[in-house]
């Protein structure tokens, strides 16, 4: 789904966190590595004398995600992330394992749905972190069943799902989620509150405006994000579908009105406004197709029935342009979209414990 910016940590903690477990040669250009930088492997390879290469589960451009056999678990299988050997990247592993290590040692009983690292090494230069294995991603369940988009009680629980872990306080035939419980794994750029912020952060499709602005940002730029994924799952593509920062904001006020002034007034992105406005010709090209394809959120109901208006204002509230009065996502939880999920449920009480 997203990701999810959390976390950061010290750099001087980078520096000496994978010697302990470095038992296969340091970083550096090996013979295993190809230009790309990915480790060289076949199916039925062993890493360690312990993880057997199964099949590839995805590739990205920080590595790959393979399956294995893992011969200290009794043949279980688990997924292995294997970093590029490269600097920046081996950095931003080791950022991601510290997460995954606070998040286990904060959660052990996993009440907040975020996955599970299972062990982590240095081979040969490569991070490599072992989790355990999941089944789709929502987006790969959505692509492969014709970006269809779910039904409305599975995006409940999923979001509801999703809320609780970021917390810290087509034709064809149609396919149905057997099973709604979801994960989150990737916490590739997560940062700590009191630590450095880069400039940019999130994929872009689920970037929030303070962060395009370069205003600064925290907690309600993944409150944004998780928005822009609900909105993916209950019409199935994406809502902002832009790659270009003045597009990306005339499509925002297309959906939500236009930017406040005080976030105009902020930016040193002055370039994208004239007047403290947006510079934006509704006439040209790219305006004529942002308003042919854009509308405004409420238009987009499927539906005048009573859960979807529900779930529309719980949107409006999370792609709220003003972090100061963005939703907090324990109030979330609480929002009347969730309710029908309290109705016999003890899990429900026992989540909502969680945020109080």
């Amino acid at each position: 789904m997203g990701k999810t910016e959390l976390y950061s940590v010290y750099k001087s903690f980078l520096d000496c966190l994978c010697l302990s477990r470095s038992s296969s040669g340091g970083p550096g250009k090996n013979e295993k590595d190809p230009d790309d930088g990915h480790l060289a492997y076949q199916n039925g390879d062993v890493l360690q004398e312990r993880y057997e290469v199964i099949s590839l589960l995805g590739e990205g451009t920080f590595g790959k995600v393979v399956t294995c056999v893992d011969r200290r678990r009794s043949g279980a299988r688990v997924a292995l992330k294997i970093i590029k050997n490269m600097e920046k990247y081996r950095q931003a592993a080791k950022l991601e394992i510290n997460v995954l290590e606070k998040i286990n040692e904060k959660d052990p009983h996993n009440k907040h749905q975020c996955v599970q690292m299972l062990d982590w090494f240095d081979y040969h230069g490569h991070v490599c972190i072992s989790m355990e294995l999941l089944a789709l991603s929502t987006f790969d369940f959505l692509k492969e069943n014709n970006f269809l988009p779910y039904c409305m009680d599975h995006i409940r629980q999923m979001a509801y799902q999703i809320c609780l872990a970021v917390n810290c306080e087509c034709k064809g035939d149609e396919r149905k989620v057997k099973d709604t419980t979801v994960r989150l794994v990737d916490f590739g750029s997560a940062t700590f509150d009191h630590e450095h912020h880069s400039t940019i952060i999130s994929t872009r499709h689920y970037r929030a405006p303070e962060v395009i602005l370069e205003l600064g940002w925290s907690h309600p730029c993944d409150v944004w994000s998780i928005g822009c994924i609900l909105f993916e799952y209950y019409e199935g593509f994406t809502l902002y579908q832009t790659h270009d920062n003045q597009e990306h904001l005339a499509m925002m006020e297309r959906v939500r009105g236009p930017l406040p002034s005080t976030m105009i007034c902020k930016t040193r992105k002055q370039k994208y406004f004239h007047c403290r406005r947006l510079d934006w010709n509704d006439n040209s090209k790219a305006g004529r197709f942002v308003k042919d394809h854009i509308k405004p959120l409420w238009r987009y109901r499927l539906s005048e029935a009573k859960e979807h208006h529900q779930f529309f204002d719980l949107l409006e509230k999370m792609l709220e342009y003003e972090p100061s009065k963005c939703l907090y996502l324990s109030s979330s939880l609480r929002h009347s979209f969730f309710l029908p999920l309290c109705r016999g449920s003890k899990a429900w009480e026992s989540t909502r414990n969680i945020c109080r």
